[in-house]
């Protein structure tokens, strides 16, 4: 069994690390390359960095910020926001990071998973679904969580695989920065569903979660926000905690 992976995330606007509630209220908390440095040292597995108005604003995550992240990582690290292109994804994969991730621009144009797999490989590709629970359906939302779509979470995440998809990163916007635990339910669906690695977002609150997403969600990876920016579980006491729960961690 392949070890579960914990992963920061950090959302980027204007250049700083911020955080919200439900996908709004939004403040800073932090430099994103000080906050990655402090999260290799403490034992994260990979980090995420997401440019959270980069669609919404017609913006492109800045290649330099991704090289002085690089600078100051020896962990893995992925990328997303505004990638709509395959020259996008090579810029940033050339600039350092370690993997790209789609959302909005994949559910606008499919063939890019297709475009940035078939360039890359599988293995640099993530796509992020930001999906909402409302009338008894998962409504795929793009544009930062901000315009619902057609689309339905898990035909969606099916799609993404058989396009080229190497993870899906599933953010439950109803449980997203709730600390109330993350959406279990759907997540052990999908990785009944998928033959490729879930990532579940949205929702952890205490070290309890992530051994609920691990054993009940049957997740890959756990990824967290304010409860690592904020230093209330710290990284090593959380993966202590989980090998206490016969949890596989790295």
């Amino acid at each position: 069994m392949l070890a579960k992976r914990i992963i920061p995330c950090l959302d980027i606007r204007d250049g700083q690390t911020v955080k919200g509630i439900n996908f709004e209220n939004v403040v800073d908390v932090g430099d994103p390359v000080e906050l990655g440095a402090r999260y290799a040292r403490e034992g994260a597995d990979e980090l995420v960095y997401l440019d959270i108005t980069a669609t919404h604003e017609g913006r492109k995550l800045f290649a330099d910020l991704v090289r002085r992240i690089a600078r100051h990582l020896n962990i893995p690290f992925t990328v997303g926001g505004g990638i709509d292109r395959l020259a996008d994804a090579d810029l940033l994969l050339s600039a350092g990071a370690d993997k790209v991730s789609v959302n909005s621009s994949a559910v606008k144009d499919p063939d890019l998973i297709n475009r940035i797999a078939g360039g890359f490989g599988t293995q640099f590709l993530v796509v992020a679904i930001d999906a909402q629970w409302k009338n008894n359906r998962w409504t795929v939302f793009v544009n930062g969580g901000r315009i619902p779509t057609e689309k339905e979470l898990f035909s969606w995440a099916k799609e993404a695989q058989e396009r080229g998809a190497g993870e899906i990163l599933f953010t439950s916007m109803n449980h997203d920065g709730t600390r109330n635990g993350f959406a279990c339910e759907a997540l052990r669906e999908l990785s009944t569903q998928l033959s490729i690695p879930v990532i579940a977002s949205g929702g952890a609150g205490k070290k309890s979660h992530f051994a609920s997403v691990f054993q009940e969600g049957r997740a890959d990876a756990a990824l967290a926000a304010s409860i690592f920016h904020y230093n209330e579980i710290p990284i090593p006491d959380l993966k202590q905690y989980l090998r206490k729960q016969h949890i596989i961690v790295r």
